[in-house]
């Protein structure tokens, strides 16, 4: 990222499809041309695990496998192992632009056990190699998931006690009688790969890099916890002894107890932060930048007693800081990482991202505060460093017309008055709000989707400490249109963004 540049913010899951979400069909080449029209440098995606309750990417089963919903069928009908007619007699929900993940549970897993059971896979060189190469997570994943579906789904915390704590002869034990299902598990992984590495190519050759996400933290209920409970600050039973979350503030008064299991950090210390450095190492074959969230974890954390109903009881621990960053350059080389450093930033955040030489994140959105209206707020657009990631918001955000609805008066008028713009209507106002960013000096700006098409909240795609509504937002293929993508084109040649690769 040493030139000016942009990216657009659009998930995986928002992609055009006729199997109920989006996934890596035609849909995700085309926007790869799209992007590409628009002069884009950067495709920016959401974290692409497994999703569990709640359909969060940021709660997965597994930090290193892929989720099955993004396996495009169609090209499985053109392998041969399913049929158009299969496919299109599942119901996927009627709402074109929503996902429905009840009916994408119940209708993709029986298409991909039939996919499977007429593959042949074990016959396939490509699939044993994949699953050699990748054995060190995908051995314990795909056992997982197989043991997790013999009990009903239920979180691994509530196997029988055999299993749950992993005896040699439980282990022996599943793997035999679940072989198929472990195979069938594998199988996915194996396409997902497939599909996804073949996608990615298709974007860089054109131009076109993609910046991944990960989460700081595992999901509780994940093989990442049950396969190696001796990273996590867990008990004798491998029950948590304190779970992550973040304090009371201005947004919420009891805090946020988000459940996630703490690293045991002296435990990564003595072994050289190896799984860290084992985990980027594979993050970074995926994508070509990764942003990290909840960057400020590795400085501070905060830690709550397991059991609390709130994170009124928490406190603040230590992290690794930038020790384990100096170990991953070691073992990895200078890779490409956005910290998101985002809320409530100490001294000691500002020292270790300076250090690390990473672009944090600046949003637009949380510029016009009235309570901090002063001209050295971070987030105003003339402060921005170079060395940083711009967004008007991100995907826990307002978009950027449903924030402009929500803020007061007096925010309009700071906003209003620091673009010298009192006469644009409030219809066309979202583009002014991008151009306020695209010309700032930060090296790269990302946007959303939503805020190019203008859409409000209503098709925004997280609410945070909210479950149900989230995550379901998707795109249509009219909104993607030459129109748009020329207007962007324009915006980003304008403020010398362009992607002058991509031209033809």
């Amino acid at each position: 990222m040493s030139e000016r540049a942009a990216g657009i913010l659009m998930p995986i899951s928002s992609l055009p499809s006729e199997y109920g979400i989006g996934c890596f069909s035609k849909s995700a080449y085309e926007f790869v041309d799209w992007l590409k029209g628009a002069g884009q440098s950067y495709w920016q995606i959401l974290p692409l695990g497994p999703t569990s309750y709640g359909d969060s990417p940021y709660q997965s089963f597994s930090t290193f496998a892929g989720n099955p919903y993004f396996i495009s069928l169609d090209e499985l009908i053109e392998e041969g192992v399913l049929t158009r007619a299969e496919c299109e007699k599942v119901n996927w929900g009627k709402a074109k632009g929503s996902i429905d993940y009840e009916k994408i549970y119940k209708g993709r897993y029986p298409l991909l056990r039939k996919a499977y059971e007429r593959s042949k896979i074990s016959e396939n060189p490509e699939y044993q190699k994949f699953v050699n190469e990748n054995s060190w997570w995908l051995s314990d994943y795909a056992l997982f998931m197989a043991v997790k579906g013999r009990f009903d789904n239920v979180e691994w915390t509530k196997w029988a006690e055999d299993i749950r704590l992993r005896w040699k002869d439980a282990m022996d034990y599943y793997r035999e009688e679940l072989y198929y299902d472990i195979e069938f598990q594998q199988y996915m992984q194996f396409k997902f790969h497939e599909q996804w590495m073949k996608l990615k190519a298709y974007a860089n050759e054109n131009g076109i890099k993609i910046i991944g996400d990960i989460p700081i933290y595992v999901a509780m209920d994940s093989a990442d916890t049950w396969s190696h409970p001796e990273l996590f600050q867990l008990d004798e039973a491998n029950i948590p002894t304190a779970v992550a979350g973040c304090p009371p503030d201005g947004f919420s008064a009891t805090g946020q107890l988000w459940g996630n299991p703490l690293y045991r950090w002296d435990y990564h210390r003595e072994t050289g932060y190896s799984w860290w450095i084992s985990r980027l190492h594979y993050v970074f074959q995926m994508y070509d930048v990764v942003r990290i969230d909840h960057f400020r974890g590795f400085d501070e954390y905060f830690s709550i007693p397991h059991g609390a109903e709130n994170a009124i009881g928490g406190h603040w621990e230590k992290g690794p800081g930038i020790d384990l960053f100096r170990k991953v350059e070691q073992a990895l080389g200078w890779k490409q990482v956005i910290a998101e450093d985002l809320g409530y930033v100490t001294d000691s955040v500002r020292e270790m991202v300076r250090e690390s030489g990473f672009p944090g994140m600046k949003v637009l959105e949380f510029a016009f505060d009235s309570r901090d209206s002063g001209c050295a707020n971070d987030y105003l657009p003339h402060n921005y460093p170079v060395n940083s990631v711009a967004y008007t918001g991100t995907h826990d955000n307002e978009t950027i017309v449903g924030w402009w609805s929500s803020i007061t008066k007096e925010e309009q008028k700071l906003a209003r008055d620091y673009m010298c713009d009192q006469y644009t209507p409030e219809s066309e106002l979202y583009k002014s709000l991008i151009s306020l960013i695209m010309r700032s000096s930060a090296k790269l700006c990302v946007i959303p989707m939503q805020d190019y098409l203008g859409l409000g909240n209503n098709c925004r795609i997280n609410t945070p400490s909210t479950v149900g509504k989230n995550w379901k937002w998707r795109v249509n293929t009219r909104q993607l249109s030459l129109k748009l993508q020329k207007e962007i084109q324009e915006m980003t040649l304008r403020y010398g963004r362009m992607n002058w690769k991509t031209v033809e």
